[in-house]
């Protein structure tokens, strides 16, 4: 199960759906929880998604954070 499809829907859905700012700051951040699988968070994020996914998402955040360059 997987809720966006491309990087671009992704990143539209944070950013003008929720309002959040892509931030390097921002994108360290969500990239070191969704890394430390000790953190509940992303053992349900596995649990609920399953791991490809979730590395799918890191891959976008990390492209975020080089674009807030």
């Amino acid at each position: 199960m997987h809720v966006f499809n491309d990087f671009e829907e992704w990143r539209r859905a944070i950013t003008v759906r929720c309002g959040i700012s892509l931030s390097h700051d921002y994108c360290t951040e969500r990239i070191t929880t969704l890394e430390d699988q000790t953190v509940p968070s992303t053992r349900n994020f596995i649990e609920t998604y399953g791991e490809d996914y979730r590395q799918t998402v890191i891959s976008w955040f990390e492209t975020a954070r080089r674009q807030a360059l």
